[in-house]
């Protein structure tokens, strides 16, 4: 197996794509995929799963992604304190409140930040529909959901898609029809390049050693061919009137030539920044999760038995686990997470006598709970208007 170290480093992700018997011709004579009721949805035979290769940005030789020719790029948010501050507090305790909410928008709305290729985005409207946090538990393992959605407890997406169609559901209504005027974005039979305008994503991870966001270089993407629009039903997730609980999004058949990128190594000082209108992306499972899942599990329930003072389960949960099926971590920040976690199981088959004497087990446990928390996948995403202004001088050379 390829080292995370080697140049142009990649991995095998499996993403899910729109079956072909699933799809149709609109009375425009353009391809739309069949919308899947929830149950469908959660149903992974609904999906043409395929082996895609990803190649990891982080690596040396890794692509720099540019907004305008790939569809994506990354955004340097280390410098801003207080946005790392609240980030930070969001992070550790595991959801996202309105007041956390307030302070993340104020720290983004209306500043600018510069893109790789030296043009600068400036953030001018942030919609409060689609502000919320993701948890994605290691290798697709179920989590313990609190009852609110509008903010949180969504899962990682499972298909791969794009977000919305210039010329539906809601911005139809909201603009009359003048989207694809506005903003630019390219779709199977219109384009708008010109347009500084941007509609887009901003995905801000809090952890992301497992299920990473994958991202399509839009030039390896033949939108007439494999770009379906679709209309999503939103009853559970968005509070909307009649006329707009249908959103209009993409999705998407598999080809061979696309080509797809991920990052293994962002945290919270960075963010993606994507095309609402037209950039596919899906969060995929590591090869190596397994192993992440197992070692969760087992910090999780020692954690609990600590803090119960019940020394059988505790030696129950520290028992050896097989460990033939696991395949290698695919990135060093997952190898990481999991070292992490096994040493400090390890250093709690050592010490259990005393992990369980009078307050021994709060040390431990608290490192534990976080060792484990580093591998459940966390992302704050929102969407923005956004204008694309020139850089400030012409680069030489």
């Amino acid at each position: 197996m390829s080292s995370a170290a080697d140049p142009i480093h990649a991995i095998d992700a499996q993403l899910a794509f729109t079956r072909i018997e699933d799809v149709s011709l609109d009375d425009r004579g353009l391809r739309r995929a069949r919308t899947l009721d929830p149950v469908a949805r959660a149903d992974p035979r609904s999906y043409d799963r395929r082996t895609c290769r990803a190649y990891d940005c982080s690596a040396a030789g890794g692509l720099v992604p540019d907004l305008r020719e790939h569809g994506f790029a990354h955004l340097d948010l280390s410098s801003r304190r207080p946005l790392q501050a609240a980030l930070e507090r969001v992070c550790v305790a595991g959801r996202l409140d309105a007041a956390e909410a307030a302070e993340i928008r104020r720290n983004l709305l209306g500043r600018t930040f510069t893109l790789p290729g030296g043009e600068r985005l400036w953030l001018l409207f942030i919609a409060p529909e689609g502000f919320f946090m993701r948890r994605a538990g290691p290798n697709g393992m179920a989590l313990t959901r609190a009852p609110n959605p509008d903010m949180n407890e969504h899962d990682a997406a499972v298909a791969v898609h794009a977000d919305q169609d210039v010329e539906g559901t809601p911005l139809r209504q909201l603009l009359r029809g003048a989207a694809p005027w506005l903003f630019r974005h390219e779709s199977p039979d219109r384009r708008n390049r010109r347009s500084r305008l941007a509609l887009i994503n901003v995905w801000i991870p809090l952890d992301q050693v497992t299920r990473p966001l994958a991202l399509m270089d839009q030039r390896s993407l033949d939108r007439r061919a494999h770009q379906l629009r679709y209309g999503l039903v939103t009853d559970a997730i968005l509070q909307r009137g009649e006329d707009m609980r249908i959103n209009d999004i993409w999705t998407f058949l598999h080809h061979d030539e696309q080509r797809w990128h991920f990052n293994s190594e962002m945290d919270a000082t960075r963010a993606y920044v994507f095309e609402t209108l037209g950039t596919p992306h899906g969060s995929f499972i590591l090869p190596g999760e397994e192993r992440a899942e197992a070692r969760h599990r087992q910090l999780s329930a020692v954690v609990e038995a600590a803090r119960r003072g019940d020394a059988g389960a505790a030696a129950r949960a520290l028992a050896p686990v097989d460990e033939s099926r696991w395949r290698a971590p695919a990135t060093a920040s997952l190898a990481r997470a999991i070292a992490a976690m096994e040493a400090l199981l390890a250093e709690a088959r050592e010490n259990l006598p005393a992990l369980l004497a009078g307050d021994g087990p709060s040390d431990w446990c608290a490192r534990a709970t976080a060792a484990a928390e580093r591998v459940v996948r966390k992302s704050i995403e929102m969407r923005a208007v956004a204008l694309i202004l020139p850089r400030l001088w012409p680069r030489r050379g």
